[in-house]
């Protein structure tokens, strides 16, 4: 485990001027693969640039969004989303938008249970809503792995046990079987 080393207890990453990042909790040389594994896992952490002390953590999370949205895969920030926020730069608004959007981001992880209890409620026993649950279930895991919890004001979701992960497993396997031998049949 990494030692916490600054004063409100985030591991201090020192970054140099030939781009490098230097763990100082655990004496090593870091990538910004490994800040944005840090950041899903909730390890707390502050970037410092190693020649002026100034605390640079915006800029390199920033920067590893800008990676993980031209990576080549799927894109989480929609163009009118990106649009509007640039617009928000400079406008008398610019000081409440931070405070706004972290606000809705954990209204969205707060409400999780409660859109799929919702979703459930209305798609009820149907094979719709088997698929509808297994969709709402891989959102979660996705949304879990992409915006850790905060620490605080919310409980952690408690692991499924190893027989409900059996069962998911051999429940998505069936479901898979079933749609390659539609498949199957398709091609014939």
């Amino acid at each position: 485990m990494a030692k916490r080393d600054s004063a409100d207890g985030a591991i201090v990453i020192k970054k140099y001027a030939n781009r490098r990042l230097y763990n100082t909790g655990t004496s090593s040389y870091i990538t910004l693969d490994d800040l944005a594994k840090m950041t899903r896992d909730n390890v707390d952490f502050k970037v410092l640039d190693a020649k002026t002390g100034d605390d640079i953590t915006h800029t390199i999370l920033t920067q590893i969004i800008m990676e993980e949205e031209s990576s080549g895969g799927e894109q989480m920030l929609p163009i009118g989303f990106l649009r509007q926020l640039i617009s928000m730069y400079g406008n008398s608004m610019q000081s409440m938008v931070p405070s706004y959007l972290d606000a809705m981001m954990e209204n969205f992880r707060a409400n999780q249970n409660k859109l799929h209890e919702a979703f459930m409620a209305r798609a009820g026993g149907t094979p719709l809503g088997k698929i509808a649950e297994t969709n709402m279930a891989m959102m979660r895991a996705a949304t879990d792995a992409l915006m850790p919890k905060r620490g605080g004001g919310g409980k952690p979701t408690p692991a499924p046990t190893p027989s409900a992960k059996t069962d998911e497993i051999a429940e998505l396997r069936a479901q898979m079987a079933a749609m390659q031998k539609k498949l199957d049949d398709l091609g014939q």
